[in-house]
């Protein structure tokens, strides 16, 4: 059941129990944009020019397992648990550079994007970026996405304590935003993203633009949707306005 609001409401869903709402955090990859395909090229092309798995190439499956939402240091460690981390680390940064350029050409938003960025303008929520992508990829893709004025931060994991799925890339984001946890949501793709957000005490919106729906929902998604054109987003966050509502009725 859900927790009451400020309004003592104790019938609303998660998101709303988040009013009146202070700001919304986005993760990047796969969040904002379907990029998991195009890490998944560049991994794939990389990994056959060094014979990784004896010339074959990477499934999703195997992607998905051990790549995707994960930081480029526990990336390199399932890759090459027997190399150093450093040599793991500057595969990642060859890698990144070709994603890079892959992005340039190739890059879209998930479906419905614009609407919903206009949703979080239109209420003046302060809103911020929160990833694991090193900063010059997330800084890139929020720039082709047309988004660099939107974002008022840019959390990256790796220059925080931990990365996710530790919490402390979005508890970050609440100190930089001057934000409580009480009164955000994030929009999340991966089951370590939602870890994160979960373990830094916010409900996540789990988009399931290519991860199993399953392990989402296991990671602690409050709500699952298929991208931001989805009728059950346009539900809970139509919830939200009218929980808005009641409490500037309230107190009027």
């Amino acid at each position: 059941m859900a927790a009451p609001t400020a309004n003592g409401n104790p019938t609303v869903s998660s998101l709303a129990t988040t009013v009146p709402v202070q700001a919304v955090l986005f993760d990047i990859d796969g969040t904002l944009c379907d990029s998991d395909p195009l890490h998944h090229v560049a991994f794939q092309e990389l990994l056959l020019e060094i014979g990784y798995n004896n010339g074959v190439p990477i499934d999703d499956e195997f992607f998905i397992k051990n790549i995707a939402g994960r930081s480029d240091a526990e990336a390199a460690q399932n890759l090459f648990p027997d190399w150093e981390l450093e040599k793991g680390l500057k595969f990642l940064a060859e890698k990144d550079a070709k994603y890079r350029s892959l992005a340039k050409e190739r890059l879209e938003p998930v479906k419905g994007l614009g609407k919903v960025v206009q949703w979080v303008k239109d209420h003046g929520y302060k809103r911020a970026a929160v990833t694991n992508a090193p900063r010059i990829n997330a800084e890139l893709m929020i720039s082709l996405l047309g988004l660099s004025d939107f974002f008022q931060a840019i959390i990256i994991g790796g220059e925080c304590e931990q990365p996710k799925p530790a919490p402390y890339p979005y508890l970050k984001a609440l100190k930089e935003l001057q934000v409580s946890a009480e009164h955000t949501f994030i929009f999340e793709d991966s089951a370590s993203g939602i870890r994160a957000g979960v373990a830094a005490g916010m409900p996540v919106v789990a988009v399931a633009t290519r991860n199993p729906e399953k392990s989402l929902l296991e990671a602690g998604a409050s709500l699952l949707i298929k991208d931001y054109e989805d009728p059950k987003l346009w539900a809970a966050l139509e919830e939200i306005d009218r929980e808005e509502a009641k409490l500037k009725k309230a107190s009027a």
